[in-house]
């Protein structure tokens, strides 16, 4: 199935400026074009821009994911390099995750003691 650049872009949740940005900067390679000369995306397409999603929600930066992406283009013999990026930006996200729950602990403790006052002045 192809897709419209608004469908492609109401799918992934991204922009329509982001999906030309991205396709500017190297993150996707510039999909087919229809008999219009409008982009056409693919359910492909559309799997790589989730991928791209999940990358830029836990942190990667825009410079790490564009090397992954360049790496992936080029495909074969490009595994070791793609897979270590992957495992220090999981071992970044594992640090955030720490890093949060720990200032979770810290407002769940503020949230008790709160609570506990208000219910003594109740």
């Amino acid at each position: 199935m192809t897709y419209a650049i608004a469908q492609a872009a109401e799918r992934s949740g991204l922009s329509i400026d982001t999906l030309r940005y991205y396709e500017r900067i190297g993150l996707v390679e510039p999909p087919a074009r229809d008999s219009g000369g409008r982009r056409s995306y693919t359910d492909e397409d559309l799997a790589w821009l989730e991928f791209l999603t999940k990358l830029r929600t836990t942190g990667m930066p825009i410079r790490m994911m564009r090397e992954y992406a360049q790496l992936r283009m080029r495909g074969v013999g490009t595994e070791g390099r793609r897979h270590q990026i992957l495992v220090d930006h999981r071992k970044d996200v594992l640090a955030r995750i720490a890093e949060l729950q720990t200032c979770l602990g810290i407002l769940n403790y503020k949230i008790d003691l709160y609570g506990d006052r208000l219910e003594a002045s109740a």
